[in-house]
């Protein structure tokens, strides 16, 4: 399906790409777009009718809205913010840059701009931050008929209606009643009747970690927020305490494992590589580039050195790409695997010698599988048994030098406080190319010296 959906961008099909996108569900739509390149992405969001364009993007993780509404048309952008709820449009916010959000401003109703600004003058990372205002009030003198009245009509503009606070004249909170609760109810009935006396609720300066965990604990759909004068002002939901619990439990990890910093210094050079001015970004990049396109030239050194066996077996050429290719391969994988590990918390840099020798592991035993498999096919397809066993081992050294400088190059570079992102690749790949030639025409000389003129 996400290759027909690429198929049809790239030919400008629209009308057959709308038929298929029309038979998706937004979950369905959320897997597929996250696949997509950037560009592809807007031209989903243009093709979609504009209430799934919207739905799609209300689900996004957060980082594919931030990275949608800087490049989207301020038509459309407006119509998404307009559609967030006020918690999640305030959360997008605060990762864009203040001069993006003070343009944003601009494009929502004058109901969404109010709470928009209401709920940034509260201080980061408290309740007041990260509630929402859109849930249902009812007063302790409606009848059951009145209050369902008042539930249907706003159902569809509000985040929760599963608990329903009830407030005074003065928009004290008094009390709560569940839907299930009022359904049950007789229509002539009053929620003073019904309600319970006894809602729970936190402060807008709470920290928001607590009022998570107190969600959790109280295992209930939503919790009242509520300010120095015990008016209601907002809710915090389920679904966004577990979204804050994950945050702070990571950030915790982070803490634990004394890599905060290491986040936040990654989190800059991110911002840099992506948002930076070109010449920050060259000097950023251009040096390991540099440097290993000198690194390079050795490679080729090395082919010239074997120049002669090269003439006297030409197949030998044959393998060199296989055995370069799969040495990348698992390369890219350890260093994806080491480095997010460490951010993740999930590697510890001091305890650094107990995973590389796991590593090491790892690669023996991917190398000695990949070995066999390419030495025996070598071997069937030419018929030539001892220039199988050459592929065969000259592929297991490789993938095990690889495997090991995925480890060894980032954690290197960490350690002396260079942008590892940028450097490693080129760094690993420089090298294992390098060791790739030198074992394979080492393992051709040993196994095959005797045909060489």
């Amino acid at each position: 399906m996400e290759e027909l959906i690429r198929f049809y961008i790239k030919k400008k099909e629209f009308d057959k790409l709308q038929v298929i996108l029309n038979d998706l569900q937004k979950h369905e739509l959320k897997e597929i777009f996250k696949h997509l390149k950037q560009d592809e992405q807007l031209v989903l969001f243009e093709v979609l009718p504009e209430e799934k364009a919207v739905e799609l993007f209300k689900i996004l993780e957060l980082h594919h809205q931030k990275n949608s509404v800087e490049v989207l048309q301020p038509p459309m952008v407006q119509t998404f913010l307009n559609h967030l709820s006020s918690d999640d449009r305030i959360r997008l916010f605060d990762r864009l840059p203040e001069k993006r959000v003070q343009s944003f401003l601009g494009l929502l109703t004058r109901d969404n701009k109010a709470i928009t600004l209401q709920l940034q003058a509260y201080l980061p990372e408290t309740a007041g931050r990260i509630m929402t205002t859109e849930f249902v009030t009812l007063t302790h003198d409606m009848s059951q008929e009145e209050a369902l009245a008042k539930v249907t009509e706003e159902a569809m503009r509000k985040e929760n209606i599963y608990i329903l606070f009830v407030i005074d004249e003065k928009r004290e909170l008094t009390g709560f009643i569940t839907l299930h609760r009022l359904l049950m109810m007789a229509p002539t009935a009053v929620i003073n009747e019904h309600m319970s006396r006894q809602p729970i609720s936190v402060k807008t300066s709470d920290d928001q970690e607590k009022v998570a965990q107190k969600v959790k604990e109280l295992d209930v759909m939503a919790l009242a927020v509520v300010d120095d004068a015990n008016r209601l002002v907002g809710i915090v939901t389920f679904d966004d305490a577990m979204e804050i619990l994950e945050e702070e439990a990571t950030e915790d990890i982070l803490n634990q494992a004394g890599l905060s910093d290491l986040k936040d210094t990654e989190e800059d050079r991110s911002k840099l590589l992506i948002n930076g001015k070109l010449n920050k970004i060259l000097a950023v990049r251009l040096p390991f580039l540099l440097a290993t396109l000198l690194l390079s030239m050795l490679s080729g050194l090395v082919i010239e050195n074997f120049e002669q066996t090269l003439e006297s077996i030409a197949m030998v050429a044959i393998f060199i790409p296989l055995i370069m290719g799969m040495g990348g391969n698992i390369g890219t994988q350890s260093s994806t695997v080491f480095t997010r590990g460490l951010v993740l918390g999930h590697i510890e840099i001091e305890n650094f010698l107990e995973y590389f020798f796991k590593e090491l592991r790892v690669g023996l035993t991917i190398g000695a599988l990949m070995g066999i498999m390419a030495g025996l096919m070598a071997s069937l397809w030419l018929g030539f048994p001892m220039l199988g066993l050459a592929v065969g081992l000259a592929l297991f050294a490789t993938m095990t030098v690889a495997s090991l400088l995925g480890f060894l190059v980032p954690f290197i570079l960490i350690k002396l406080n260079i942008d590892q992102a940028a450097g490693s690749a080129p760094i690993i790949t420089t090298i294992k190319d390098l060791v790739a030639l030198l074992i394979y025409f080492t393992c051709i000389s040993l196994f095959l010296g005797h045909l060489i003129l």
